[in-house]
């Protein structure tokens, strides 16, 4: 914790995007159940559900060709602006949702809504290698883990309790106006860095962020193995949990949001005890523990309390997996590829994740809740195999 301080203290920079990351992030969380909700309420399938969800990350990936060069290529606080700008009033337009007929709509808005979050999260993740670096780059990756955890448990708790008393539609009300908090903040805050100056067309930008690519091979391996990290997106599983399992002992909205919170809360303490510990030679173990906490989850998750139990285990580990993987990619790209590699790299994780997601929408029903857990952790155990034998021998 006394690390964190400090960083704050030495880098104020740092401190106030935290202040305004930890704002977009909490309502991208709270409105989630919201939506989660309103998809049930309005008779939507376990295949619909999944998804909407995998429109989360589908802008991600068919924008990253673009947002790597548009990052590298525009000043920070004015895209963010933007961007801030563009999700508020995504959410807002999410009150015209009321029937199953307005399915459509929702998804177009997620999806518009989520462009601009996964393009705010590469500008901010490509603009930090450029302020700070070695433990210091770590550590800020980890508070955004942190934040990002502290938003999930908050903003799915407050969220599944506000829609629980008043609605998703004040949820949707309520998410516009933090927006509002985001950008006022964001205008106010004095910042700037040096963009890369290139005679390089947009489009000769983005081919020569690919040749980086091919030039580096780690680089790629360290992507890979960033993006397995994503089958840890268990937003439909926990959905379908609390509709199959959980309805009969709390109400649908509360079991996702408690479920998420208690989830978070391990994302949370993880790094505070572990964060530290983990190097390269200590990675595989923290695969390997991932995996099999995923796979005791999967025995325990039909019980609501047991579930819960399983859940923070399964949290534990992710944050610090997250963050240090992360900062072994961004230690590697050289400054003036740092918005295009980062954009192929969330393109690659995104894609992960939604094939995991559409993945369990169509499972489901076929082969149980339980096996899929299963076989989530098991990727993580084949994830510490590849790398063990792959990626570690190649790190200097």
């Amino acid at each position: 914790m006394r690390g964190y301080v400090e960083l704050f203290k030495t880098f104020p920079l740092i401190r106030s995007l935290s202040l305004i990351q930890l704002i977009a992030y909490f309502v991208t969380w709270f409105s989630n159940v919201a939506i989660y909700t309103l998809l049930l309420q309005v008779g939507a399938s376990p295949f619909t559900i999944s998804l909407v969800v995998a429109i989360h990350f589908v802008p991600t990936i068919l924008q990253a060709p673009f947002s790597g060069a548009i990052v590298d290529r525009t000043r920070p606080k004015k895209l963010m602006a933007v961007l801030l700008i563009v999700e508020c009033l995504s959410t807002l337009m999410l009150l015209n949702i009321t029937t199953k007929e307005d399915i459509p709509l929702l998804m177009l808005l997620v999806f518009l809504r989520m462009g601009a979050s996964g393009l705010f999260f590469a500008t901010l993740m490509s603009l930090l290698p450029k302020i700070i670096s070695g433990r210091n780059l770590q550590k800020a990756n980890e508070i955004h883990s942190i934040i990002w955890s502290l938003t999930f448990s908050l903003g799915m708790a407050s969220g599944g309790g506000v829609v629980h008393l008043f609605g998703v539609y004040v949820a949707f009300v309520i998410d516009g106006l933090f927006f509002v908090v985001a950008f006022l903040l964001l205008v106010r805050l004095e910042f700037d860095t040096n963009i890369s100056k290139t005679n390089l067309s947009f489009f000769g930008s983005i081919k020569e962020g690919i040749e980086y690519l091919r030039r580096h091979k780690l680089i790629i391996h360290l992507m890979i193995l960033h993006s397995l990290v994503g089958f840890t997106v268990f937003d439909t599983l926990v959905t379908l949990l609390a509709d199959f399992y959980y309805r009969e002992v709390i109400s649908i909205p509360l079991a996702i949001g408690i479920t998420n919170s208690t989830r978070a809360v391990g994302l949370m303490v993880g790094p505070l005890i572990i964060g530290s510990l983990i190097n390269k030679e200590r990675l595989l173990l923290l695969l390997l523990f991932q995996g099999a906490a995923i796979i005791l989850w999967g025995f325990v998750q039909k019980d609501f309390h047991m579930g819960l139990a399983g859940m923070f285990l399964v949290g534990f580990g992710t944050t610090t997996l997250w963050s240090y993987t992360y900062a072994l990619l961004q230690e590697r790209v050289a400054p003036r590829f740092l918005g295009r590699v980062i954009a192929y790299n969330d393109m690659l994780f995104m894609s992960v994740t939604a094939i995991v997601t559409i993945f369990i929408g169509l499972s489901a029903k076929i082969i149980g809740l339980e096996n899929i857990s299963y076989i989530l952790g098991v990727a993580f155990l084949v994830n510490g195999a590849y790398y063990r034998l792959v990626v570690y021998p190649k790190i200097e």
